[in-house]
């Protein structure tokens, strides 16, 4: 499943405006510190985590049977669902199945009609007869209206008449008994039929082949049949008035469902699945196990992406125009991490959510292993830092916690960082233990030793040790098992009289959180080859001594960077710019840069300003920018506004971001007019709109009247792509804390009827612009919040908790917590009591009480006189 939360999960990824994760954690960790004694850390486990177990079977599901008619108009649907069972014992007399909010009518065991007990929840069928060990066929007949989880309808409506009008299903992790009643956990691995009734012109796709398509007056009905087995969370059904675009790979069908009208964009953003399919079928040692790979991108999907077993459904938003395609990758990588399931997910099934790393950890690091075949290392090893930088930034401000854990209140709770960015530097580091044919060997042995099978975490360590002989259970002890990561500060220096080298290495974590591990360091000569030697760090501070011939050029830490850690290098900066200069490793030049920056000074910036010039890889580049913008000297403006012509939009993005931070009327200049210009790059726009807003301070400050015109401006004309640059006008006024002008700005761009990913920046710049305004415009604000928390798209909940989260007053807390309590959703749950517990940090214990205790009784008070009002009209009417 591919998140567009902050991994999933939390939250930057919900910023839909900016949907490339990778730029956007990279442009927040540029020169990422995690401190270790003050983090920002929360307890994972939240109140009411509880050790989560798969359920006691009472049998093998073999086979389920959708039959149902959908009422599009009424958004409504019926129909039956029949479960082929056998046994695992005999003389069960009952049988419970998860079904929440359905309309059951009645249970049938072949035609006997059999009594049950259904609470809403739970549906628990009372055997007439206990079970023998022969199979028996369940027929429930059920109907649901206006679903709220499980299966969405998708409709225009008086705010977006042009919204389509769909109907698509999300089950993962545990939604599918919202839509039908089954046995809802990993665990169970069934082959399925889904037959569906619906008007034309719709077209329903579903899993497997397409048995049939009937037409039946102004009615279709489409039999699609999956045989291989999977999980009931991947079957799907799409439904929609969609183009479809055919390729092809071995004989396999492969198609990409769009909006009418999209077809252009469906093929540049979806057009490389084929070549992903050879590419992963060649690398996990397996061909593409299913008949048919569909690609159906629908409206308002709730993630990026979901790997239904050969029918992935992705959100629209990731479809790309021909300006967006200049700098944007995350949609390359979502196709790809969708298709790396179908083997790691959908062919090889976790057993318990607990593993869900397994699928996560390698879809992610599919799009680290696409990278690297289709852009070359350089690129693979930049995008794999920033899977790292992800992880290490909730690790430091959200929460720590294993990898593999059952204890939890959800289990969508795990779809965070840990599991995606933490899983896929895991599989690196088994990648770099092993090497290049051994990880291949690994991996393709536990596919096909697992094929149409459950599995957990100790099958990835066997199959290991089956094909290469190695126990890397040292580090899943370490990475997997438990939390954290190793923190190093590593000094070096040189001892001339002696051709001495000096190298000290402190883990700066808690002593009780020390990791023991084998680094390789490396002694570099531009002249001769590198002296290499593996050290095992395992205490908190250890020191170690190399009698070598000649003084080293530089010193490479971690050889090859593969490691998940934090590293401080303490080196003097004459070996700091020969290694941002020369090491072949772009990783290491990126420390380096960080290094340097942190020596201050001019030196510092001249040669960071020639790398800025002079570096190869747009990565490293784009690093180095953040580098001089913490400087904050009108040197390192200079050398800045040099790289604005950069061919890379990545690059040009990080200097503009730059150029926000060091507030000079030079640096205002060159944002004003890139701005007022435009850039190839919607990115890079956006980025000089929000830039914008953030420099009217201090000498600047007379500036504001401007920025306000030139971002309403913007906010009036340049609507576009996923509205990526509107979005970053609107961030720009929320930096303008004190103007009530910037207020209505924003407050406009939050009503209903606004395109969605600019109404959700909106929402959010209201918690941003909020910390600087008079107690009304805050009321006008918590009020506007209020309203707007009421609705029940999960992306629009998601914003209110962001915005509320930071938002200083008591009040921010009482919307947070009725959203809490009022939302059916485990993610905005947590999302809404996290944000709690910001405002209350920012309140302070004591007056966060007091001022809850305020409004508590004061929304007791409106409540009792609504009471009172409803009483009075009761009696009027009476």
């Amino acid at each position: 499943m591919g998140l567009l939360l902050a991994r999933k999960g939390t939250t930057d990824r919900v910023n839909l405006s900016l949907p490339d994760k990778n730029q956007q954690v990279r442009a927040n960790m540029s020169h990422l510190t995690i401190d270790t004694e003050n983090n920002q850390r929360q307890p994972f486990e939240l109140p009411g985590a509880k050790p989560h177990y798969n359920p006691d079977r009472p049998g093998q599901v073999n086979h389920i049977f959708l039959d149902l008619i959908i009422d599009i108009p009424q958004q409504s649907f019926q129909g039956s669902c029949q479960i082929t069972l056998t046994p695992i014992r005999q003389g069960i007399s009952s049988l419970t199945l998860d079904a929440v909010d359905l309309n059951i009518n009645s249970v049938f065991i072949e035609d006997i009609s059999q009594p049950f007990d259904y609470d809403r929840s739970l549906l628990t069928i009372h055997l007439l007869q206990p079970t023998t060990d022969k199979p028996i066929i369940l027929t429930i007949n059920y109907q649901v209206k206006q679903p709220q989880r499980g299966l969405y309808f998708i409709a225009p409506d008086e705010y977006y008449p042009d919204k389509p009008m769909q109907v698509w299903t999300q089950g993962e992790e545990e939604d599918s008994r919202f839509w039908f009643p089954c046995f809802d956990y990993p665990g169970q691995l069934v082959t399925s039929e889904i037959r569906v009734k619906i008007t034309q012109p719709y077209i329903a796709i579903s899993n497997g082949e397409l048995i049939s398509v009937a037409t039946v007056g102004e009615d279709r009905i489409y039999h699609w049949s999956q045989k291989q087995i999977h999980p009931t969370y991947l079957m799907t059904l799409a439904v929609g008035n969609f183009a479809e675009l055919c390729d092809s790979w071995n004989g396999v069908p492969v198609t990409y469902y769009v909006e009418k009208g999209r077809e252009e964009e469906g093929q540049r953003s979806m057009g490389k699945t084929t070549r992903m399919i050879e590419f992963f079928s060649q690398k996990f040692g397996y061909p593409y196990p299913y008949p048919k790979y569909a690609q159906v991108c629908v409206d308002d999907f709730i993630f990026g992406g979901m790997e239904n077993t050969s029918t992935t459904i992705l959100t629209d938003r990731c479809l790309i125009d021909q300006r967006a395609s200049i700098d944007h990758t995350w949609t390359e990588s979502l196709v790809a991490h969708e298709l790396a399931h179908q083997w790691f997910g959908d062919l090889v099934v976790i057993k318990h959510w607990s593993h869900a790393w397994i699928k996560e950890g390698m879809a992610s690091y599919s799009e680290v292993l696409w990278t690297e075949s289709e852009y070359g290392k350089a690129d693979a090893s930049y995008y794999l830092l920033g899977e790292a930088r992800s992880y290490l930034e909730e690790d430091a401000s959200r929460y720590r916690r294993p990898i593999v854990t059952h204890v939890y209140r959800e289990a969508i709770e795990l779809y965070d960082r840990h599991l995606y960015e933490k899983g896929a530097c895991v599989y690196h580091m088994i990648r770099s233990i092993l090497g290049e044919d051994l990880f291949a060997k690994a991996i393709q042995t536990f596919v096909r030793d697992n094929a149409h099978k459950t599995v957990e975490t100790v099958d990835l360590l066997r199959a290991i040790e089956k094909a290469t002989g190695y126990n890397l259970l040292f580090l899943f002890d370490q990475y997997v098992y438990r939390g954290g990561h190793p923190d190093y500060k590593v000094a070096y220096s040189w001892d001339n009289q002696n051709n001495l080298a000096q190298l000290t290495v402190t883990q700066t974590q808690d002593e009780k959180e020390l990791f023991d591990l084998k680094i390789p360091v490396a002694f570099a000569y531009l002249n001769s080859e590198d002296l290499t030697y593996n050290l095992r760090i395992h205490q908190k501070e250890q020191t170690f001594y190399f009698p070598l011939a000649q003084k080293p050029d530089f010193v490479k830490f971690d050889r090859g960077n593969n490691f998940l850690k934090t590293v401080t290098l303490e080196y003097p900066i004459a070996e700091l710019k020969a290694q941002l200069q020369q090491d072949p490793d772009p990783i290491s030049r990126i420390y380096a840069a960080i290094a340097i920056a942190k020596k201050g000074g001019l030196e510092a910036i001249e040669a960071l300003g020639t790398s800025l010039e002079n570096e190869p890889f747009w990565g490293v580049r784009v690093e180095v920018a953040k580098q001089l913008a913490t400087l904050g000297l009108d040197q390192a403006v200079t050398a800045l506004i040099k790289g604005l012509n950069d061919e890379k939009a990545q690059v040009r993005r990080a200097i503009v971001e730059g150029l926000s931070e060091i507030k000079t009327l030079d640096s205002y200049n060159a944002l004003k007019s890139l701005l007022e210009t435009g850039d190839a790059s919607y990115y890079v726009e956006a980025a000089a709109a929000r830039g914008l807003g953030s420099m009217a301070v201090g000498q600047l400050q007379n500036k504001e009247g401007e920025i306000i015109d030139l971002l309403n401006h913007i906010l009036q004309l340049r609507k576009g792509w996923n509205e990526v640059v509107r979005a970053g006008a609107i961030g720009g006024l929320s930096q303008l804390k004190t103007s009530l002008a910037a207020l209505e700005s924003i407050l406009t761009y939050t009503a209903l009827g606004t395109p969605q990913p600019l109404r959700l920046a909106g929402i959010r710049a209201l918690g941003a612009i909020s910390s600087g305004q008079t107690t009304d415009k805050l009321t006008v604000i918590l009020e506007r919040l209020e309203t707007i928390a009421k609705e029940t798209f999960f992306l629009t909940q998601v914003a209110v908790c962001n915005a509320l989260g930071q938002i200083e007053n008591a009040k921010a807390i009482s919307i947070l917590q009725a959203l809490s309590d009022r939302t059916p959703d485990g993610r905005v749950r947590r999302v809404a009591e996290e944000a709690v517990q910001k405002v209350q940090k920012k309140l302070g214990s004591d007056k966060a009480i007091q001022e809850i205790r305020e409004e508590l009784e004061k929304m007791k008070q409106e409540n009792q006189e609504l009471k009172s009002r409803l009483t009075k009209l009761e009696a009027k009417n009476s």
